[in-house]
């Protein structure tokens, strides 16, 4: 038995269990517009894990960034942060440096001249 909340276009924005002040419209829980809303509320749940991984590693990628020009512009020094901070930060630079030695270098001088 939801109390319902809607947006200015008539929609519901959300449900509620009791009836509160922005929620003061009944309507029964087998009502189309409930089972439209609980669907996609469903469906946004559902989301795709890997998209939230590639986000994440991105933010990280963000945050390494913003560490490395706070050490730039002398705003924190690296030792400020804790050992395990650094030692990740550390092992992170490392290992992207060895990856980007090994990664295929289309544009580099070689011994056959301006070749790609």
């Amino acid at each position: 038995m939801p109390y319902v909340r809607r947006h200015a276009d008539g929609t519901i924005s959300s449900l509620h269990a009791d009836r509160t002040p922005e929620a003061t419209e009944f309507v029964d829980s087998r009502h189309a517009e409930v089972e439209s809303f609980l669907a996609l509320a469903h469906e946004r749940e559902r989301a795709d894990p890997s998209e939230f991984s590639r986000l994440d590693a991105d933010f990280v990628r963000v945050l390494e960034d913003v560490i490395d020009t706070l050490i730039v512009k002398n705003i924190i020094n690296i030792t400020d942060l804790p050992t395990e901070a650094q030692a990740k930060l550390f092992a992170r630079k490392s290992f992207r440096e060895r990856v980007s030695k090994n990664s295929l270098r289309l544009f580099e001088p070689t011994d056959f001249g301006d070749v790609i």
